[in-house]
């Protein structure tokens, strides 16, 4: 006799439930639960809405894990990679992802790099490895890409989003970043400003190198030099901004105007030209790409290179399930380039 099963007291914990439970529960085949459960469409309401009050009343939980191991079976995810989960800009680019996803009954997982090309790597080993059945990849920008290619990803298909790489050749959603930052760099410079710095990230990364192009190539059609000792980059975050352009503001000669190349940096400049202005310093003009939260109550004159990051979360989310529901199953790669609005945020003073 099995002397634990004997035990006094203990109870065997009661099984849980099935998709057959919830297919006798609901009078409707196994079938028909399974597509309501994966988001298929062409079930009737009628029978949908028996099938959900079934899982309800039984509290049924998918097993996600077994079923994605399944011969034949779908898992239902997507990945999602992104480099800084501290930067809001990635909140609303995987809120347009998820509503996307979600209309499609599928739901992502999400990843930080940290612009750590090893790191993303290792990521997208993780979701392949969880059958993702499509990925979306905001790139770190490393020098070696080889892991985003379709020979390795086994047929899943990637879109790239905000960042391009190079050699890369799959579908790609970007935001029209030279215009951006040509446009906001040419207001400054018919303002009248000759000595305007740059605040921006990485030049690894796709968009610094498009955004720092940008600049350079206002300064070139308006017939202004740049001045190379106001240019800085390598800004991940607020702090490292605000530091970079307090010893601009230090110069004997400093910039009298900032252009900034995300939002983290234009952060930082805010908080570095405002401790100016407390000790008496000149006012500092500002236009940064990307807006933020509360960029319209700035203690500092501020324009900013506005998008909607909600949008190319959608967009990329969109071009992947074309692919994955086989309406462009052998299509090129596709690029589209989102538009950019000038947004001024200046106030009487």
């Amino acid at each position: 006799m099995d002397q634990t099963a004997a035990r006094p007291g203990r109870r065997r914990r009661p099984a849980a439930p099935t998709v057959q439970d919830v297919a006798v529960e609901a009078g409707v085949s196994p079938m028909t639960v399974s597509r309501v459960l994966s988001g298929a469409a062409h079930v009737r309401p009628e029978l949908r809405a028996r099938v959900e009050a079934a899982v309800a009343k039984l509290d049924y939980h998918r097993n996600e894990n077994a079923r994605s191991l399944r011969p034949g079976h779908r898992s239902g995810l997507v990945g999602v990679t992104i480099t800084n989960i501290a930067n809001p800009y990635y909140a609303e680019l995987q809120r347009g992802l998820e509503e996307v996803a979600a209309r499609h009954g599928r739901r992502i997982l999400v990843g930080n790099s940290n612009e750590d090309p090893a790191l993303e790597r290792q990521l997208v080993a993780d979701f392949l490895g969880r059958r993702v059945e499509g990925l979306v990849v905001v790139p770190s920008g490393g020098p070696d890409a080889d892991h985003l290619q379709p020979a390795a990803l086994g047929g899943v298909p990637l879109v790239l989003a905000s960042r391009a790489v190079p050699g890369v050749d799959v579908d790609t959603v970007l935001v029209d970043d030279v215009r951006g930052a040509r446009e906001a760099t040419a207001t400054l410079l018919a303002e009248g400003h000759r000595r305007v710095a740059f605040l921006g990230h990485r030049l690894s990364a796709f968009t610094g190198q498009r955004r720092l192009e940008g600049f350079r190539l206002a300064h070139a059609q308006a017939g202004v030099p740049v001045v190379d000792e106001l240019v800085r980059v390598g800004q991940q975050d607020a702090a490292s901004a605000q530091q970079a352009l307090t010893a601009l503001l230090e110069l004997d000669d400093p910039p009298t105007a900032v252009f900034s190349a995300n939002n983290r940096n234009t952060v930082g400049a805010i908080r570095a030209i405002a401790a100016r202005a407390a000790t008496g310093g000149p006012p500092v003009r500002l236009f940064g790409f990307d807006s933020f939260e509360l960029a319209d109550l700035s203690p500092v004159a501020l324009s900013v290179v506005d998008h909607d990051a909600r949008e190319l979360g959608a967009r990329a989310a969109g071009l992947l399930f074309e692919r994955l529901e086989g309406t462009v199953p052998r299509a090129p790669a596709r690029l589209v380039e989102l538009p950019v609005v000038l947004r001024e945020h200046l106030r009487d003073r």
